[in-house]
């Protein structure tokens, strides 16, 4: 699953019906090793019918098996054991804990036995388990089985340890292509039923995967294809939509390549599918052989999308595929090592992606994301990358940024210390060691011990094992001897938490020759490291820790900015953020900073200024102080915009930097309300939806953007027009968001009813109640709607409502909250508890900074 996938899962958990039980977990002594489904679902009915057997191994005689089963019905149970008749057995349902026991009138013996079942279920509208969406012509069938709903389409030991290999059919409508996991061996004529002609799909084995990984679709799905390295390689969609898949297409081809090189072990199917799906949660699943995706993430239109666009897929596909080595050829043991999957392929994508767009800035964009998982693990609330995990919430509740940020951060630091080619020889050896088979995390790391002889499992075991962040002290002691103390970094300095944690760290130095690096084991100590200047210590921004230095050093530091790397200029901002989180450091400082970098040529390292400039006005700014900022901004950032020139006329290309430049300060002068920034971002809107390749594709969301912001009902009308016109997926879907950004209270009304009568697809809706939370100028608006319309939200929308709730900042609206959820049955743990420590932390920020902003603001008067 991808990095933007999570916050789809714990949408889907919470908002199920299914209740939470202790003691989920299935008995070892019974364990599949082959699965034979037979499946006919009736599109028209929203039900299916199965015909399975299991082949299974008993360690003891047992007269009862118990496995996972959710919303079947069963029609029969039997068993049989070599050499003797089948007996008929009996089935008690559990359905609190979504477990069946199958239970027979003599006791099985130890050894092999063949189960076999009939049952009955249901395509349901929850997008998970089997379940069916509709679009405007007709009904697909589709699966989505990750964390555990594989149980809803068949009986199955539904626990990623219980890995078997599969044979699986489909019974389908003559017109209906089916997809699985496999390629197909076999397609014949089936009995018609109720005069529709029917066809058995038949496919090959799968390896040995786990019951999450399974994957079956039905519908009239168009393809594109091609070969890599032998594989054949497809791209499907809805009907129409294929072409758009060639972008993707072609990323898969380089990525498949590039990991059977690197792991050094090749992709054992013959086919590998990705399907593109309207109407599906996560942004991408790794099943294996048929990976599904959001149409946003896997269609897009090379003509008119935005580089960021094409970034999106590239990496969701580059992640998907590495999954089908990570996550699917070897499998973490439990859900307590999730990281083993979404880390790696967080990690993984990137890397690949370098590879292939080495002009894209992946790896500033790489430093971004650290600095953001250091904000996100700097919390109270944050927990171990390894954490206990035995129920369905628990479990959803792993897919975060520290699974997928902190887990790919730390493998980029550990592969920084040890170098790219011991690592790359510690990966292979680790998926060697376990292919078809599951693993832990003291496997991973032992195998990176023994190739590069270096201490890989002292640092891995502490970032993995422990919570939060390190905050490193550093002291010029002399003699170029630097001195270091580590403490756990808090965002919060009234957090009440002591620690005394200590981290193995590697720690590199940015020297004149090459990075120095040194492994920090304790509270404190000295190093010697042969520098003429005191070196930043984050050399290439891949260290997970926050850096602090005395303030005549951290001044040199910003003094030689341009002998840093984009990627480290990154982490100096994020680190300077952080302190003056903490009370380490004040607003003015982040401002100075900012200010000194406008004129950065990084478009990124310009970004991450500007974002903390928004912050800023967004947490800490009271009204009038806002309208100082965006005055400020103005005048610090017109000229800057001004000298990047006039848009290229015609098909004249411009340098891609130069293009993001541009799209940022657009965004930044427009929210900053520059008035010719206003009027041309609403003639370049108007265009755009008269001719969609009328607009250049690196300015063209930015200006929408702007435009919605100050847009009125006019503009609001035209984007839902172009929603309900446009055949492209991610036409619509920008059209449908957009709305949320316009700050008229009357069109804000609309787009609230909107999603509360459910106008769009479920995650859709959910996504736009969250925005309209978290954005500060509908925050109030929205909230009110929200307590006065309970009843008509969504259920899915209200488990992401939870978490937006922290982005208010103040004790009285912190108690609202607080007060409203509990009235209405939220728990208090979880979302609801990192939401109030949200609230508690900005409460504070804003208390101690804004007098300081207040202040900086009076000694930095605009020039008339």
């Amino acid at each position: 699953m991808n990095r933007t996938a999570f916050a789809a899962v714990l949408l889907c958990v919470l908002a199920s019906v299914a209740s939470d039980a202790q003691a989920q977990r299935l008995p070892q002594t019974v364990r599949p090793e082959h699965y034979k489904l037979s499946l006919t679902p009736d599109l028209k009915a929203a039900t299916f019918s199965g015909d399975e057997s299991i082949e299974v191994t008993l360690t003891r005689p047992a007269g009862a098996i118990t496995l996972n089963a959710a919303y079947i019905t069963f029609k029969s149970v039997s068993a049989t054991v070599a050499g003797a008749p089948s007996v008929s057995g009996a089935v008690t349902l559990d359905t609190e804990k979504e477990q069946a026991t199958l239970t027979f009138p003599t006791e099985l013996p130890t050894g092999k036995v063949t189960l076999a079942i009939q049952y009955t279920g249901i395509l349901n509208d929850k997008l998970r388990g089997f379940y069916l969406f509709k679009t405007d012509k007709r009904s697909y069938a589709v699966t989505q089985f990750e964390t555990s709903d594989a149980r809803w389409a068949f009986p199955s030991f539904d626990e990623p340890a219980f890995k078997a290999t599969f044979d699986i059919a489909l019974t389908v409508d003559a017109g209906d292509m089916a997809i699985s996991n496999s390629s197909i061996v076999s397609d014949t004529p089936a009995p018609a039923v109720d005069g529709v002609s029917k066809h058995t799909v038949v496919f090959a084995r799968t390896p040995k995967i786990s019951s999450y990984l399974v994957a079956f679709l039905v519908g009239d799905f168009e393809c594109v294809s091609d070969v890599s390295d032998g594989t054949s390689i497809r791209v499907c969609a809805m009907p129409g939509a294929a072409e758009t898949g060639r972008f993707a297409l072609s990323t898969a081809q380089y990525v498949l390549s590039y990991y059977n090189h690197y792991f050094g072990i090749r992709y054992p199917l013959a086919k590998l599918d990705m399907i593109a799906l309207p109407d599906f949660g996560p942004g991408g699943m790794e099943n294996f052989g048929a990976i599904t995706y959001r149409e946003t993430l896997l269609l897009v239109d090379e003509k008119t999308a935005t580089l960021e666009q094409k970034k999106d897929v590239a990496l969701t596909v580059a992640h998907e595929v590495a999954h089908q080595w990570f996550g699917d050829l070897v499998t973490m043991q439990w859900w307590d090592n999730l990281w083993l999957n979404e880390g790696f392929a967080t990690w993984m994508a990137s890397k690949a992606m370098m590879k292939l767009h080495p002009d894209w800035r992946y790896s500033a964009d790489n430093a971004v994301s650290l600095d953001g998982t250091l904000d996100l693990d700097a919390q109270a609330t944050t927990h171990a990358i390894r954490a206990t995990a035995d129920t369905r919430s628990e479990i959803a509740e792993l897919f975060d940024g520290i699974a997928y940020g902190k887990a790919g951060a730390v493998l980029a630091m550990v592969e920084n210390y040890v170098g790219e080619e011991s690592f790359r020889l510690g990966v292979h050896n680790y998926l060697a060691a376990h292919l078809y088979a599951n693993a832990t995390a003291e496997d991973f790391w032992r195998a990176q011990t023994v190739i590069s002889r270096k201490p890989v499992d002292k640092i891995m075991s502490s970032l993995v094992i422990q919570p939060g962040v390190p905050l490193l002290n550093f002291t010029a002691e002399g003699n170029n001897t630097i001195g270091v103390k580590q403490t756990r970094f808090f965002s919060d300095p009234t957090t009440n938490a002591k620690s005394a944690q200590a981290w193995t760290l590697p720690v590199c130095f940015k020297t004149a020759a090459k990075p120095a690096c040194v492994v920090v084991g304790s509270a404190a100590q000295r190093f010697k490291v042969s520098s003429s200047k005191f070196p930043f210590a984050n050399a290439g921004a891949k260290g997970y820790y926050r850096s602090s230095y005395p303030k005549a050093i951290y001044q040199d530091i910003l003094a030689r900015a341009e002998t840093l790397t984009p990627e480290e200029r990154i982490i100096l901002i994020g680190d300077q953020w952080a302190l003056m989180r903490s009370g380490a450091a004040t607003v003015g400082d982040n401002l100075d900073l900012a200010a000194a970098l406008r004129n950065d040529p990084d478009p990124v390292v310009l970004g991450k200024a500007l974002a903390t400039i928004g912050e800023i006005a967004d947490r800490i700014a009271t009204d009038d102080e806002r309208a100082d900022l965006r005055a400020w901004i103005r005048e610090q950032y017109t000229s800057v915009y001004r000298a990047l020139g006039p848009v290229p006329a015609g098909n004249d290309i411009e340098p891609q930097n130069k293009q993001q430049m541009r799209a940022l300060l657009f965004v930044a002068l427009g929210d900053a309300k520059d008035p010719a920034v206003m009027a041309e971002a609403k003639a370049l809107a108007n265009r755009y939806i008269a001719d969609q390749t009328s607009v250049r594709p690196s300015l063209a969301p930015y200006a929408l953007y702007v435009a919605a912001t100050n847009g009125d009902a006019e503009l609001y009308d035209k984007l839902l027009a172009l929603r309900a016109s446009s055949p492209d997926p991610e036409v619509q879907a920008t059209s449908l968001f957009l709305t949320t950004h316009f700050t008229d209270s009357a069109l804000i009304a609309r787009t609230l009813d909107s999603v509360a009568v459910g106008k769009m697809r479920n995650r859709d809706g959910a996504t736009m109640l969250a925005i309209l939370v978290r954005t500060r100028d509908t925050r109030d608006q929205a909230w009110n709607y929200v307590t006065r319309n309970w009843d008509r939200i969504q259920v899915s929308s209200r488990s992401r409502l939870v978490p937006a709730t922290g982005s208010f900042c103040s004790a009285v609206k912190r108690d609202e909250v607080l007060s409203f959820f509990k009235a209405h049955g939220v728990s208090a743990d979880g979302p609801l508890k990192m939401a109030e420590e949200a609230i508690n932390s900005c409460i504070q920020l804003r208390n101690a900074q804004e007098p300081k902003l207040r202040e900086w603001l009076a000694t930095h008067p605009l020039v008339p």
